[in-house]
């Protein structure tokens, strides 16, 4: 375990760990970097001087094409990332298991099966006639479908206490049911409208803007001050429920509350940007590694999630240019294999 230093201010205390501070001080600088290269992609090449004056100086000549097109997209991708990671970190705490994420715990299928139900009752991804889907209600959809999906797979896990493992194994089978619910709804929808949730579900940042940037800065600016304070009720739900009753904690209050600010911050990440695989899942576990702490560490797996998520956009616009990949098709190339690792790990 890494070494703590202990600062006091007043009668308040709490503890700071260096190397989780210099990773997440060094995962900012790489993020920057990395929107950065980000907004010079486009039909108007940039430098990386140009992006810099044209994102602070409202004179230059670039700011229009900096602030209405590109630095929507690239602060959508890092804060998408950075809320999937947190609810990743926070799903594993609680798990006791590295393969518990969203995406396994029926709550990222379950947002998708809620869209895309909606698009195929509208007739538009995000309006139409019903006005099933605007920009407000696609958040609002996605989020009551991430609550219900995980809401079911937390029933049908709870047998007197929540074991890291039945929780993985019920997750897959109820996002199995949404992934063929989302299919089937696909099927039968107009294949206009099919086309355009499909690009969604593939998980891309292409066309966001401020409308998609907002609720997900809102979610992380609520959210993220909430889960720092049940940072002491993750520490001790590594343990059984039984040592973490001993220590004070009212286990299942806790645990209810972190879940539902884990389902939150997928959901609305889901809704902004579809749902972008394996995020939420590698990005914990590549904090853990880096900080050496005993569990995920939040603001790291935020700042690793954002990182992760900007570099595969940037990966997605340039290896096969001028065709641009969906980010969540680069997401999910790189973490198939990280996946098989950590199931091989468990299994040895």
């Amino acid at each position: 375990m890494t070494s703590t230093l202990a600062l006091r201010m007043g009668g308040v205390s709490w503890q700071v760990r260096p190397r989780g501070v210099a990773v997440t001080l060094g995962g900012l600088a790489l993020l920057a970097l990395l929107m950065a290269m980000n907004m010079r992609i486009g039909d108007i090449r940039m430098s990386l001087a140009e992006v810099v004056r044209g994102t602070f100086d409202v004179t230059s000549a670039h700011n229009f094409v900096i602030m209405e097109l590109r630095l929507p997209r690239a602060l959508t991708g890092a804060l998408v990332g950075a809320a999937l990671a947190l609810s990743g970190a926070i799903i594993q705490s609680i798990a006791r298991n590295p393969l518990a994420s969203p995406e396994i715990l029926g709550v990222t299928t379950g947002a998708s099966v809620a869209v895309v139900a909606g698009v195929v009752a509208s007739g538009s991804l995000y309006g139409g006639a019903a006005g099933l889907l605007t920009t407000v209600g696609t958040p609002v959809l996605a989020l009551l479908g991430g609550l219900a999906g995980a809401s079911t797979v937390y029933a049908l896990a709870w047998r007197r206490g929540l074991d890291g493992y039945r929780l993985v194994l019920v997750g897959i089978g109820v996002a199995a049911v949404f992934t063929n619910v989302k299919y089937w709804l696909l099927t039968v929808g107009d294949v206009n409208d099919t086309a355009r949730a499909m690009v969604w579900i593939s998980g891309s940042l292409n066309g966001r803007g401020w409308e998609h940037v907002v609720p997900v800065a809102l979610a992380l600016a609520v959210l993220v001050p909430l889960t720092l304070l049940g940072t002491r009720s993750l520490d001790a739900l590594r343990f059984g429920d039984d040592t973490v009753t001993a220590l004070g904690v009212r286990v299942d209050p806790a645990r209810a509350l972190m879940i539902l600010a884990a389902v939150l911050l997928a959901a609305v990440a889901t809704a902004s940007a579809g749902p972008i695989a394996f995020v939420a899942l590698a990005a914990p576990q590549i904090a853990l590694r880096l900080t050496r702490c005993a569990r995920p560490p939040l603001l790291s797996s935020a700042v690793v999630g954002a990182v992760l998520t900007s570099g595969a956009d940037l990966l997605a616009r340039t290896v096969f240019s001028p065709i641009e990949l969906p980010v969540g098709v680069v997401t999910a190339v790189l973490g198939a294999p990280y996946l098989i690792h950590l199931i091989w790990r468990a299994r040895k």
